[in-house]
């Protein structure tokens, strides 16, 4: 009996001792990069934090290129300093410094002239403009005037009136038809941002009623 009670307490020694070291294998292999076996997948803490880093550095990289782009936007936007005035104000300033005789003038001063106006209101055989137009001019009459109607795409057609008519009257209609005939076309050029806004700013409009 003795016998037989020593032999089995070995046996369970045995068995004891190979259990232990089947769990050290285990876990061994776990750290060491081994797939998990069903033991191992019962370990949701560090599988969680692992991905959980993932997440973060995927995260971060992604952050950081959108605001590289969103900076880049930024950059690429530039306030257009001429957006605060109408297209009118700038078409005035643009043909002055293109066309006007005196290019230093204490104010623009601009009259409205609707078709039907006669080119010559002294003149009983002046005929009318045939479409409306635009007289610009300085404050002295040695700044000299531009006449012209706008075509909406950057050119104008200049009449060559005077801003004051002298001569012998009535100089009959041939007279003026010869005016309207003879308008000319002219591209305008944008010119410089601040020379624009510096002649807007002396800038009085007129209309056809009003004298300056």
């Amino acid at each position: 009996m003795k016998r037989l009670s020593i032999i089995l307490s070995f046996s369970l020694l045995l068995l004891v001792g190979c259990a232990g070291n089947s769990n050290e294998e285990a876990t061994s292999n776990f750290s060491e990069g081994v797939e998990p076996t069903e033991e191992t997948i019962n370990k949701p803490n560090e599988v969680q934090e692992s991905n959980t880093e993932d997440a973060t550095e995927v995260s971060s990289e992604t952050g950081d290129n959108l605001y590289e782009n969103s900076e880049g936007n930024e950059d690429e936007k530039e306030e257009n300093p001429l957006a605060q005035y109408s297209s009118e104000e700038i078409e005035f300033a643009r043909v002055w410094l293109q066309l006007g005789p005196n290019k230093e003038i204490d104010g623009l001063y601009v009259r409205l002239i609707p078709a039907g106006t006669p080119l010559n209101p002294d003149d009983e055989t002046s005929l009318n403009y045939p479409e409306d137009v635009i007289q610009l001019a300085g404050s002295r009459l040695i700044d000299g005037s531009v006449t012209y109607s706008g075509n909406g795409d950057g050119s104008i057609n200049i009449y060559n009136v005077p801003l004051r008519w002298d001569g012998i009257y009535p100089a009959g209609e041939e007279f003026y038809q010869e005016m309207i005939d003879k308008t000319k076309l002219v591209s305008i050029d944008p010119g410089e941002d601040e020379d624009v806004i510096s002649l807007i700013k002396r800038i009085t409009v007129h209309d056809k009623e009003e004298n300056r």
